[in-house]
């Protein structure tokens, strides 16, 4: 099997979680400057085997997409367009930052440390994915 990876855009930096080969575990990545991700994917998928992208669906709580949404439509097209033999599906992302943070601070990390936003995009794009296998 191949791995599913991952994606909670962001206009700055993206958060990435990839599965293991099984697709029973998600782990987080890495984040990636917004503006090399295609290129840090393309050298990712020469290395490894991605079966089906997951890319983060920002929603207002009346089931609205968000502001961002808007800059996420414009990557899905390149995204597509550079690997067109992966599926893409999209995942409800709403609490996802939240959910990160708590996990955050569940886990002992100090405040100084909860403020790396970079850690928090990782963390909220294993969210999604855990998210995603959960309901398989």
């Amino acid at each position: 099997m191949a791995r599913i990876l991952a994606i909670d855009f962001g206009k700055v930096r993206t958060g990435l979680a990839v599965t293991d080969e099984m697709q029973i575990i998600a782990s987080g990545l890495t984040t990636v400057n917004t503006k090399e991700l295609i290129t840090f994917l393309k050298d990712y998928l020469s290395k490894e085997q991605v079966e089906l992208f997951l890319v983060g669906e920002p929603k207002q709580m009346d089931n609205t997409p968000s502001e961002s949404e808007a800059l996420i439509i414009p990557f899905l097209v390149k995204l597509e367009n550079a690997f067109p033999k992966i599926p893409i599906k999209r995942v409800d992302e709403r609490f996802t930052s939240k959910m990160a943070t708590q996990t955050l601070i569940d886990s002992g990390l100090k405040k100084k440390h909860r403020q790396n936003k970079a850690l928090l995009d990782e963390v909220s794009a294993t969210i999604i994915l855990q998210s995603y296998l959960y309901n398989q």
